[in-house]
C-alpha cells in the first residue's frame, strides 16, 4: 500500500506529531502552580511618592516665582514702549532713534530670557520623574524576590487584573520607607 518512500517520509512525521500531542497534552497546571504575577502602575507609583510631591511642590513653586519674574519683566516692556509712543512726537529724531533700539534690545533680552527659563523647567520637569523612576525600579525588584513573584507588569500592559495582584499601593509604602 504505501511505498517505500512514502514510509521513511511520513514516519518522522508521524512521530513528530505524536510527541507534540503529549506534550500539549500534559496538564499545564504545574506550569501555572509555580508562575506568580504582579502588576504595578508605574505612573501612579512615581506620583504617589513623598519625594515626587516633594520635588513637584519645589519645581511648582520656583515656576511661578519665575513666571512672576517674566510677567514683571515684560509689564516694564510695555511701559517702556508706551513712554516711547508717547514721547517719540516731542523727541528729536536722534533721540528717538537711540530709545527705539534701546526698548528693541530690550525685548530681544525679554525673549531670550523667556526661552532660556522656559528651556530649564522643561527639563527638570522630565529629570525628577526619571530619577524617582529609577529608584523605584530597584524598590519593584526587591519587592518581587521578597514575595516570590515570578514577573511584575505595567498595569498598562494588559487589558484586566485582579485587584490583589496590583503591587502599586505596596511600592509606593516600601519607596518611602527608603
Amino acid at each position: 500500500m504505501f511505498t517505500r518512500f512514502s514510509r521513511l517520509w511520513l514516519f518522522p512525521i508521524l512521530v513528530s506529531f505524536t510527541t507534540v500531542f503529549f506534550l500539549l497534552s500534559q496538564p499545564a497546571s504545574s506550569f501555572a502552580r509555580d508562575l506568580r504575577v504582579g502588576v504595578i502602575d508605574i505612573q501612579k507609583a512615581v506620583s504617589g511618592t513623598k519625594e515626587w510631591k516633594r520635588e513637584f511642590l519645589s519645581f511648582k513653586t520656583s515656576f511661578n516665582r519665575e513666571k512672576k519674574l517674566i510677567s514683571k519683566k515684560e509689564e516694564q516692556l510695555k511701559k517702556m514702549i508706551e513712554n516711547l509712543n508717547k514721547q517719540g512726537m516731542v523727541l528729536n529724531p536722534e533721540l528717538k532713534k537711540k530709545k527705539e533700539g534701546e526698548v528693541l534690545k530690550k525685548k530681544r533680552e525679554h525673549v531670550r530670557y523667556g526661552h532660556d527659563r522656559n528651556e530649564e523647567p522643561a527639563k527638570k520637569e522630565k529629570e525628577i520623574p526619571g530619577r524617582i523612576l529609577k529608584k523605584m525600579a530597584d524598590v519593584i525588584k526587591k519587592i518581587g524576590k521578597e514575595k516570590n513573584f515570578s514577573m511584575i507588569l505595567e498595569k498598562k500592559t494588559g487589558l484586566y487584573f485582579d485587584n490583589s495582584i496590583d503591587l502599586t499601593t505596596l511600592a509606593i509604602q516600601a519607596y518611602n520607607k527608603k
